[in-house]
């Protein structure tokens, strides 16, 4: 098998574990394209994206392009004369970019394609209350995650898992498939499936607006979107005319009494915490966040706050 030269594209935490299993094999990663540092935190000082700082502790090359159609970067790439581009939560690449790579380009999808494609298809999952989810590599072309797939490996959802910590098991799971579908490239031996596009079905960005709690929603549809938005952009509700994060929260089966309003506080006290009710069913909220504050245990808000039975979240 003929070593393949690699051009790496990638983000986020999530990228990390396919850039340091590659990093570990055979194949010579030739550059590491990311994007550019940011201000981030509260004092916003300028900080490098996760992948920027693995491939600097790898001793990698990285380019950090403004844009990926600028004749610069096209040039830097096409120099670099690489046999593959392998792409983790990246920017979607421009047809022009496509045609560098001698043997094209691949992708790690957080999902088994073609269901839930888009930009957050982790959160979308959980959002749906599914059990089951996935891992796809796959050819990329110029239309989104519709390209032929290379290898997949579905991945079982935790009765109780946040988007968070999902998505640092399917990075893990993600790089072992990536690295092999490399592998199976490099021998000629990749078996290429086109995807079935009357199943596909979409997994669009996620707004600020999705993440308000709509309290007359089922309790177990509104603990869903709780696990889905945790760690961002987190899921919401207003309480006294402030923002109110709910990091983690439980749905109960005993139904609310009839004549409470769905939002209504049923139960807040120091020990058990705090009770609401909703649509169908109780939220208990386990983990919150008042405005300007640190995460906190729901008792502990009760505490510092004293909210009261038949207050409601508005």
């Amino acid at each position: 098998m003929k070593p393949l030269r690699i051009v790496f594209m990638g983000t986020p935490e999530f990228s990390v574990p396919s850039l340091e299993k590659l990093a570990s094999g055979r194949h010579p990663i030739v550059a590491v394209v990311t994007k550019p540092d940011k201000p981030a935190g509260r004092g916003r000082a300028i900080q490098p994206p996760p992948v920027k700082r693995a491939a600097e502790r790898l001793g990698l090359p990285v380019i950090q392009p403004q844009s990926l159609r600028d004749t610069d970067t096209h040039s830097r790439l096409e120099a670099l004369q690489p046999d593959l581009f392998v792409v983790v939560a990246f920017r979607v690449l421009p047809e022009e970019l496509l045609r560098i790579p001698r043997l094209g380009a691949i992708n790690l999808h957080a999902s088994l394609l073609p269901k839930y494609r888009g930009a957050a298809p982790i959160q979308r999952a959980l959002i749906n209350g599914e059990r089951e989810t996935g891992v796809t590599v796959f050819l990329l072309e110029p239309t989104v995650d519709t390209g032929r797939i290379l290898r997949q490996r579905p991945v079982a959802i935790g009765d109780d898992e946040t988007c968070g910590e999902l998505a640092a098991r399917l990075a893990v799971t993600g790089a072992e498939e990536l690295a092999a579908a490399v592998d199976d490239i490099a021998r000629d031996a990749a078996v290429m499936i086109p995807q079935n596009d009357a199943e596909a079905t979409a997994a669009p960005k996620l707004t600020k607006e999705d993440g308000r709690i709509r309290w007359e929603e089922p309790a177990k549809t509104i603990r869903n979107l709780v696990r889905a938005l945790n760690p961002s952009p987190g899921a919401y509700a207003v309480w006294k005319g402030q923002p109110f994060g709910i990091l983690r929260a439980a749905a109960e089966e005993a139904p609310a009494p009839g004549d409470a309003a769905p939002g209504t506080v049923l139960q807040a006290d120091d020990r058990h915490g705090v009770r609401v009710a909703t649509g169908d069913g109780i939220l208990r909220l386990d983990i919150v966040q008042p405005a300007g504050k640190r995460p906190m245990e729901g008792a502990a808000w009760v505490r510092g706050a004293h909210p009261k039975k038949g207050e409601r979240f508005e």
